[in-house]
């Protein structure tokens, strides 16, 4: 099973470890389009403060972020899971998880990230700032800049297991399972169950508590279908939606 999730917005600082070495990355068929990522985000960092928080979508208060990007080559690097933090990465709670459950997280979870394409949450890299919707003035916009090197590097990532997708929708843009793999490739979305509406914290959280029962639970399913009985097994309340591969998981409380 191969976990597709978002990254976070605010990240935990990058502490004093070593700094980050690239070509340690998982997925090494996105090395180059990592390093023209890397080059141009800390160029215009290092050049310009103004027109990197414009590009960048930084508000005044958020200035200091710029600083961080101009010194990711020599920036402490620790894990991505110990990296990204917020509302999914808290219920998730991978620094919590038992040594089982923490060696599955590191061979089936996948950060996507508008500086890095994806890591595993046991890659080493710096705090950074850089969405999947930047448009950086020499590469464009991220999420296409990005499709070309997914396009090959994802498909013999995902194996021949199930992809459950949990990103949000600027990350999808950067790659879209299609053929054999799309056919299985699962989607959640959850639903405050009273009015079947999307509440963005609670989705979050309790995307990250699914995540986390199945990794418990060392669960694999192999497909969609497997997907739902595993889940209503681990006390979810689970339906399949319209759309082939979409599931809809119902919370009675938002937490």
């Amino acid at each position: 099973m191969l976990v597709l999730l978002p990254p976070s917005e605010g990240k935990a600082s990058s502490g004093r470890g070593a700094p980050l070495k690239p070509e340690s990355l998982s997925l090494p068929g996105l090395a180059g389009a990592r390093a023209a990522v890397l080059d141009e985000l800390v160029e215009l960092c290092a050049a310009d403060e103004e027109k990197a928080r414009e590009v960048l979508g930084l508000s005044e208060g958020l200035r200091g972020e710029v600083a961080k990007n101009v010194e990711l080559r020599t920036a402490g690097a620790r894990p991505a899971g110990e990296i990204y933090t917020g509302v999914l990465y808290d219920a998730l709670g991978l620094a919590t998880l038992d040594a089982a459950a923490r060696k599955r997280a590191g061979r089936s979870l996948l950060v996507f990230s508008g500086l890095w394409g994806a890591v595993r949450v046991t890659d080493r890299i710096p705090s950074y700032r850089c969405s999947m919707g930047v448009k950086l003035p020499g590469l464009g916009a991220l999420g296409a800049h990005w499709r070309g090197a997914m396009a090959s590097v994802l498909p013999e990532a995902a194996g021949d297991g199930l992809v459950l997708d949990l990103r949000s929708s600027a990350y999808v843009s950067a790659w879209k399972p299609k053929g054999e793999v799309a056919a299985r490739t699962a989607t959640v979305r959850v639903l405050h169950a009273p009015t079947r509406k999307v509440v963005s914290h609670f989705n979050k959280a309790t995307k990250g508590r699914i995540v986390r029962s199945l990794l418990e639970a060392g669960a694999a399913p192999r497909s969609p279908e497997e997907l739902v009985v595993t889940l209503r097994d681990l006390g979810y309340v689970v339906e399949e939606a319209g759309k082939a591969g979409a599931l809809d998981v119902l919370v009675d409380e938002i937490h």
